[in-house]
């Protein structure tokens, strides 16, 4: 989630407390019968919800870490699988072999095992009367890519003529990456649990239908425009206090 979206969330706080901060001023006059828009209750909602996304920030380095750390482990591995691809050739496998193993290559590296057409040859067979769908060739996922690397190690090990020198070739060595690859995907995806439960939680408190800060203020608003009257300089100072729901 991009720095801008949760800088957003925060800010929904900000202007609920300077929402708070404009009724208190106020006086006697701001008294609801409603307790969910008196005074108390939106200072205890205030309270929730800064610490609601403290907690989010607080969850996000470690998370934001692994996901790094991840990155930086599965960068290499479209250029290995190249020289992988040119060590099986180069061992004398038949085409029908190597063909089965490009397909896992391409897989891993997001390629297609042919061209994409475009929308004008698209179109021309369309008219001919045939119907083509393309489907995405990316499987880019940590998953995906995770799976796809195993069957490429599965058939590479059920190859006797592939044993190349080179160490970091060896089926040996794959393997030993497949499973660090696979530590780090799961060291990432356990980090973004803590980050999820926050940010759920984050969101029914500002969010929330009928609860949230964000229609919480709008019963604040509606309330001070019922005292002083739509045009009254006490609702014009509260209107002016923008809330904007967002669906993170």
């Amino acid at each position: 989630m991009s720095s801008t979206v949760e800088t957003g969330h925060a800010k929904v706080v900000a202007n609920f407390e300077k929402l708070i901060a404009v009724v208190s001023a106020f006086g006697a006059t701001y008294n609801p019968t409603r307790d969910s828009i008196q005074l108390a209750a939106l200072n205890s909602q205030l309270t929730a919800a800064k610490a609601a996304v403290a907690a989010v920030n607080a969850a996000d380095p470690a998370y934001r870490n692994a996901c790094n750390a991840r990155e930086v482990a599965f960068e290499p591995l479209s250029k290995l699988i190249t020289r992988v691809s040119s060590a099986l050739k180069a061992s004398g496998v038949p085409p029908q072999v190597h063909e089965n193993a490009l397909t896992f290559v391409r897989k891993l590296q997001g390629r297609r095992a042919s061209r994409k057409l475009t929308e004008d040859e698209l179109k021309e067979l369309e008219a001919q009367g045939e119907t083509v769908t393309q489907a995405s060739a990316s499987q880019m996922s940590f998953d995906n890519r995770l799976d796809n690397l195993d069957k490429l190690i599965q058939l590479l090990s059920s190859l006797s003529a592939y044993a190349p020198n080179e160490e970091e070739l060896k089926v040996s060595s794959l393997t030993a990456l497949y499973t660090q690859l696979q530590a780090v995907n799961i060291a990432a995806v356990t980090a973004g649990i803590p980050v999820k439960t926050a940010r759920i939680a984050r969101n029914d408190l500002l969010y929330k239908a009928g609860t949230g800060v964000v229609d919480t203020s709008t019963d604040v608003k509606t309330y001070v425009k019922s005292v002083f009257g739509p045009s009254s300089p006490q609702y014009k100072s509260v209107s002016s206090i923008k809330f904007t729901h967002r669906r993170m």
